[in-house]
């Protein structure tokens, strides 16, 4: 117990010599080098039994350092620092991270089998080089098939074209001749019916003109038996009524035929006026025949599509390279059976590549997106120039496998990086990164110009 009073008088007079300590940063440009500096001085004025929590933070203009220290009671120490200069001179903020760059997979949008591999891990391609060829005879064969199809097609589309005038003048020339047929019809059974009824009238003639000469027969029997009239006059009555008689039955045959040629000709009609309502249909019989030859155009047009997707087989048997840049892996040999979707070769274009530089949230206040970057590539040495391009869209834990989870009491409160991503100065008059230096992985020292 007597002996927390005297360090309290320690603590009291180390916190003294740090707060005069800290008054001596003012030359100090670098924004990360007063952190380093601040929390070295807390290290060597504070002794590690006794420091407790160190807070070091940035504050607008201004880095404040929160410490608490002694046991068991807690002393808290709170000081800022201020460098005039920094309000007027550029301000740095460095940080270590990786190129990042897009990597393409190229893989088979076919079957088959592979018979050629023309590049190797690490080689330079350019946009359209061969990099793998799948064995193509199948997909050759299937062409050579569409296109016979598409001949037969053409060929039938041809022919049912050529069937519509036809069929047209046909159809048209027959409902023609069907309508004179009814019209010649209908005139022959006029013309028959006008028969039927002479004839009839001809056999009431001849059955009166026997009766007559019956009649006579019949009175000159009477007077030949009493020989009042010579037998010459009877003979020539007897004959007289035999003749009418004769013109009877003459005159029955005839109506019996005019019947018959009646009847034929009411026939003769009711097959002409069928024949009529079959060539009525003539548009439909022409509209069926331009409909056979634009399903003959349709199918044309699909077996020119099955063409073209042939064609298009046997282009995907070449595994060109969309993009000058390196191969980065190859996946397939010579003689692997491969399937649609199976990926072959990765390309890593020389030109599409960024940095994502993951910032503490505490750093990104004074970034904003269009600052220049100097990039330094540990590889080689040298530096590009840059600029920041936008600030992601969440912290890296955000979307990590597993976020973080703060609602279960177990809280304890770390500082999170944020990506930021920096993209190069592309010169005009040349081609970005044509030497393939900038490779994705490899280890850089983005410095932001925030001021």
């Amino acid at each position: 117990m007597p002996e927390r009073p005297a360090q309290t008088h320690d603590l009291t007079s180390s916190f003294e010599t740090l707060d005069s300590l800290l008054n001596t940063l003012t030359d100090v440009l670098d924004i990360r080098e007063v952190f380093d500096r601040v929390s070295d001085l807390v290290q060597r004025v504070l002794p590690h039994d006794v420091l407790g929590v160190m807070e070091i933070s940035e504050k607008g203009d201004h880095i404040r350092l929160l410490a608490t220290a002694g046991l068991p009671d807690r002393q808290t120490f709170e000081a800022q620092v201020l460098a005039p200069d920094l309000l007027t001179k550029p301000w740095n903020i460095a940080i270590f991270d990786d190129v990042q760059q897009s990597i393409m997979p190229l893989s088979s949008r076919i079957n088959g089998q592979i018979v050629e591999v023309k590049v190797v891990e690490g080689q330079l391609v350019h946009a359209g080089d061969v990099l793998t060829v799948i064995d193509p005879e199948d997909y050759r064969i299937a062409v050579d098939q569409a296109a016979a199809e598409l001949a037969n097609a053409e060929a039938t589309a041809r022919s049912c074209h050529l069937n519509v005038p036809i069929t047209s003048a046909g159809a048209l020339s027959v409902l023609d001749s069907a309508q004179a047929s009814v019209a010649n019809a209908q005139a022959g059974v006029s013309a028959a019916e006008h028969n039927l009824e002479a004839d009839k009238a001809t056999l009431l003639q001849a059955e009166a003109n026997a009766a007559k000469s019956d009649a006579d027969l019949a009175r000159y029997q009477q007077l030949v038996s009493k020989q009042d009239i010579s037998r010459q006059q009877y003979d020539g009555a007897v004959s007289a009524a035999r003749a009418n008689q004769a013109l009877v039955k003459a005159a029955e045959a005839r109506v019996l035929a005019a019947q018959q040629a009646s009847e034929q000709a009411q026939g003769k009609l009711l097959q002409s006026r069928a024949d009529l309502r079959n060539a009525q249909t003539a548009p439909q019989q022409i509209s069926l025949t331009s409909a056979k030859a634009q399903a003959a155009d349709s199918q044309v047009m699909q077996r020119k599509a099955q063409l073209q997707q042939a064609q298009l087989n046997l282009s995907h048997t070449i595994i060109r390279s969309p993009v000058t840049g390196i191969v980065g892996k190859r996946s397939v040999e010579v003689g692997q059976n491969v399937g649609i979707g199976q990926e072959l070769v990765d390309v890593v274009p020389l030109d599409d590549i960024w940095i994502t530089a993951n910032f503490k949230e505490t750093q990104l206040s004074h970034i904003r997106p269009g600052q220049n970057v100097e990039v330094k590539v540990d590889a080689f040495g040298r530096k590009w120039s840059g600029y920041v391009s936008n600030l992601g869209g969440g912290a890296g834990s955000v979307f990590s496998l597993l976020p973080p989870e703060n609602a279960t009491g177990n809280y304890v409160k770390v500082v999170q990086r944020v990506p930021v991503r920096i993209d190069f100065d592309r010169p005009a008059d040349q081609a970005f990164n044509s030497d393939g230096l900038l490779k994705p992985g490899l280890s850089v020292d983005a410095e932001v110009k925030i001021r």
